[in-house]
């Protein structure tokens, strides 16, 4: 089935073409860059030029964050608690690698 607005978009690029605007379109007549992933290529890049990035990355930052407050807290009861947390997220930046893959 097409879509119901199929008519006007065609006239709409039907126009466009006539007018020139596709003329001497940056890369025109070369081939699309290659992508790894074709399926997610246009969510990958909107995320990319909008400084997403994967959920590893943040929890990385994260425990980078908590490494640098157990160097520097000497309280022995906030050293166990950050243990404690940094354990949790090394395995939740296992899970989010394993899943970005």
């Amino acid at each position: 089935m097409d879509h119901p607005l199929i008519d006007l978009i065609s006239a709409q690029v039907a126009e466009a073409e006539r007018r020139g605007e596709f003329d001497n379109l940056p890369g025109a007549g070369k081939p699309l860059p290659k992508v790894d992933d074709p399926e997610n290529a246009l969510l990958n890049r909107i995320m990319r030029e909008n400084g997403a990035v994967p959920e590893f990355v943040t929890l990385s930052r994260e425990l980078e964050r908590l490494r640098e407050e157990l160097r520097a807290t000497g309280e022995p009861t906030r050293r166990t608690e950050i243990m404690k947390e940094m354990s949790m997220m090394d395995a939740k930046i296992e899970l989010a690698k394993k899943a970005y893959r």
